[in-house]
């Protein structure tokens, strides 16, 4: 995953050089429909939104947003896939639906093959979070208290997650009431009104942490948390596995190498410009821009699908 990111940094500085005469080169064809995989007001709506706002002022196209929400992204898929693929349908989600939601679900038909990975725009910041209020200054004090009989409940807003917090407890022995609730945002509240003690989120626990309502006790990443790096990853606490993932833009599958190079570049512009209001909504949420595009986006998704057999496995277990 570290490889492919490098190597997607540098396809970034190189469409972002190229926008430009990439716009010149194509025009879609017409209005574009944005499909949004996620509720209106969520990380994922936000951006989209904001992205294309900035794209009409910027080259002119225009967008027509459409809410296309459930099954973790796996309705907009649907909705998309057959859609037509000169670039006026697109559609925003994160890379979980291409990858462990369409594992989990084959009788769904859907491969990521079935799509066009335009780009990336931020990785996800996740991290096990509570309330400053429980009194955990760590995740070893998290464990202690589980240890000590104390029922967690630990919130969890997708099936993957549910499976990772499950590996989690069992690595430390210990075993969590795992809670499902519907969104990033359902997390928060939950946490923060005391019906759950811990829970997965996704960057939107920033404000709470810097304001010190909040702890990342963990992080459910491969790599440390931006905000904070010394709370240990899921490799230090014994699970394999872990939630890397990113917000990403795709195409139905046979999307023109002109189509899906011009969006790619004009949207990964935009990120990266933190003077833009997607751009800067991203740093802030999420520690900044991180865009993989073309081939590399292609290589991610197909792993990510191959690499959820595993954790599927190991869940079942």
């Amino acid at each position: 995953m570290h490889r492919v990111f490098k190597a997607g940094i540098a396809i970034l500085a190189a469409a972002v050089m190229t926008t430009g005469a990439l716009a010149a080169d194509w025009t879609p064809p017409g209005p574009i429909k944005l499909i949004i995989a996620f509720r209106a007001g969520g990380g994922v709506d936000t951006q989209a939104r904001l992205i294309a706002e900035e794209l009409e002022g910027r080259l002119g196209w225009k967008f027509i947003p459409e809410q296309v929400t459930g099954k973790g992204g796996m309705n907009m898929a649907s909705a998309l896939k057959d859609m037509p693929n000169d670039g006026t349908a697109i559609g925003m989600g994160v890379t979980e639906t291409f990858g462990y939601n369409m594992a989990a679900a084959p009788k769904s038909g859907m491969t990521p093959a079935d799509f066009t990975g335009l780009t990336t725009t931020a990785g996800f910041q996740m991290g096990v979070v509570s309330p400053a209020s429980k009194g955990w200054k760590s995740f070893d004090d998290l464990v202690a208290a589980a240890k000590g009989g104390e029922d967690i409940r630990f919130g969890v807003m997708s099936p993957r997650l549910a499976d990772l917090a499950y590996l989690l407890g069992k690595a430390q022995g210990v075993e969590f009431n795992i809670v499902s609730v519907k969104g990033g945002k359902a997390v928060l509240d939950g946490v923060n009104a005391g019906d759950l003690d811990v829970g997965f989120m996704a960057g939107i626990q920033g404000k709470g942490v810097a304001a010190g309502d909040l702890v990342n006790l963990a992080s459910a990443l491969s790599e440390p948390l931006v905000q904070t790096p010394d709370a240990p990853t899921f490799a230090d606490l014994g699970v394999d596995f872990n939630s890397d993932g990113y917000f990403v833009f795709v195409g139905p599958a046979g999307m023109p190498a002109e189509a899906r190079d011009a969006l790619a570049a004009a949207i990964a512009e935009i990120v990266a410009d933190e003077n833009s209001k997607a751009g800067g909504l991203i740093k802030k949420a999420f520690g900044g821009s991180a865009t993989i595009s073309g081939d590399d986006l292609t290589v991610l998704m197909n792993n990510d699908y191959k690499d959820a057999g595993a954790l599927l496995d190991a869940a079942s277990e």
